[in-house]
């Protein structure tokens, strides 16, 4: 529902078939999946083991001696091969559904809007026009009191046309709008063919037409122009994990170049006031390096005057070099961005194979200790687990998008963070620890108190 309310304005009011619109559902609900999979093997966990729990099926197996390691061996080996497939969605399904969404995404923001005229309001659906309608007859399907601003060639050539009723009908073909008006008069202002006119007819402001029937045929394409998939195969969502990593070599290996040609570039040719002038290295002191001088003597021994032109020489000098490094590095910024694209989708594919087996490792002990089942204190469970999850994911997301930091460390952020209290988790589990057992959380407290205040009186005897 997230993705459908961003992109509610493609298709509300575009006319939009009914096939059309469940295929873009299909593709949507395939980008979702890395989200949804997670919070599904984690809600699942955590029912299966509470209603385990509930029942005592749980005790009983532990006190027949069968470790929990044991009673979740088959789901581990189930959970992995989700994660197996997961990965291999992620490879090759999800790009392919994301190239045939942004397609589709992109062919109906093109589309022209369903023709609906209001009534008592101004509408701009018709490219370069303004139509204004009065009432209209549902039956007959007849305008009147029309008021049409046809700004098609400009504002200030625009025309303008009052009509008592008319129609507006698509063509057969469905590429071009028919308006029809009857009984009305237009108002054209002639401001190009005054610039072409002779000096006694710029006098005339406008022209002015009044008829009984007048037609006009605008261009309005109203079906659904599908844009070309190919356009969008070198777009980091489309491709799978060797494309990514052929892209982020081939484009690194192109920003090294480019980085490195920059580099010789400026140390050969402004460095220390040196500059190329028709293959020849010219330096500031003729026929001798620069270094075999003291500079700060040099420049005392001038006079007030010259040290002012050489300054202000040098100034100019170090602002062009400040403006060629900050457009170089404007030239660099595209390869780099490119790169940080590929890479995060890149770890993303193996990001979303790995929280499979975090949230399971979550789920399971959890439903083990709370030892509640059914529809309710899981889900809700679930779903602050899964707010948690999203947030440090989207925060470790934006971070490697930014570059603020490396896209391996944002995008494994989530699960780094989420892994030590799934080890936590199954070892509470493990040893039958009470972790929602009040008694137990005030003994750690009293516990940890008194070890405090020892701390404390050590630390003042000393």
């Amino acid at each position: 529902m997230q993705f459908v309310w961003i992109h509610i304005n493609d298709l509300v009011g575009k006319g939009v078939e009914l096939p059309v619109l469940a295929e873009f559902f299909v593709y949507a609900v395939a980008t979702v999946v890395p989200l949804a999979l997670p919070l599904a093997i984690l809600l699942a966990s955590l029912i299966s083991f509470g209603n385990l729990g509930e029942k005592f099926e749980l005790t009983a197996m532990k006190a027949a001696g069968i470790s929990l390691f044991r009673i979740i061996r088959p789901l581990v080996v189930g959970v992995a091969f989700i994660s197996v497939g997961a990965f291999f969605f992620s490879n090759n399904v999800l790009p392919q559904a994301q190239t045939k969404l942004w397609a589709l995404i992109f062919s109906l923001r093109q589309k022209s809007p369903e023709l609906d005229i209001p009534v008592g309001e101004f509408y701009d659906g018709i490219n370069g026009c303004n139509v204004y309608v009065a009432k209209k007859n549902t039956r007959t399907g007849l305008l009147q009191g029309l008021i049409i601003y046809d700004m098609s060639e400009g504002f200030k050539n625009a025309t303008v046309i009052l009509a008592d009723s008319g129609r507006i009908e698509l063509t057969q073909d469905k590429k071009h709008l028919l308006l029809t008006f009857y009984n009305g008069e237009s108002f054209e202002n002639l401001k190009q063919t005054q610039q072409r006119a002779t000096k006694t007819e710029k006098n005339i402001p406008y022209r002015r037409e009044t008829f009984e029937v007048k037609q006009i045929l605008k261009d309005f394409d109203a079906e659904l122009s599908r844009y070309d998939e190919s356009v969008l195969h070198d777009q980091h969502v489309s491709k799978d994990v060797a494309a990514l990593i052929q892209s982020i070599d081939s484009v690194g290996e192109l920003a090294q170049a480019k980085s490195a040609v920059q580099s010789a570039e400026m140390i050969d040719t402004r460095y220390f006031g040196r500059e190329r002038k028709n293959g020849r290295q010219l330096i500031a002191v003729e026929n001798t390096e620069i270094n075999h001088y003291d500079v700060d003597s040099l420049y005392a021994q001038m006079g007030r005057g010259k040290q002012s032109q050489v300054a202000s020489v040098l100034v100019d000098r170090v602002q062009y070099q400040r403006d060629q490094i900050e457009y170089n590095t404007l030239l660099l910024d595209d390869y780099k961005r490119y790169i940080r694209k590929h890479e995060i989708e890149l770890y993303r594919k193996f990001t979303l194979a790995f929280a499979c087996l975090v949230f399971f490792f979550i789920g399971a002990p959890l439903g083990a200790i709370i030892r509640k089942g059914g529809l309710g204190f899981p889900v809700v469970i679930s779903v602050v687990m899964f707010i948690i999850y999203y947030i440090i994911d989207n925060t470790g997301y934006k971070m490697a998008r930014e570059a603020l930091w490396p896209c391996w460390a944002g995008m494994w952020l989530s699960s780094f963070a989420l892994l030590p209290v799934g080890i936590f988790l199954t070892y509470k589990a493990a040893t039958d620890s009470g972790l929602f057992n009040p008694e137990v959380w005030e003994k750690m407290y009293e516990k940890t108190k008194k070890e405090i205040i020892r701390i404390w009186i050590r630390y003042k005897k000393r």
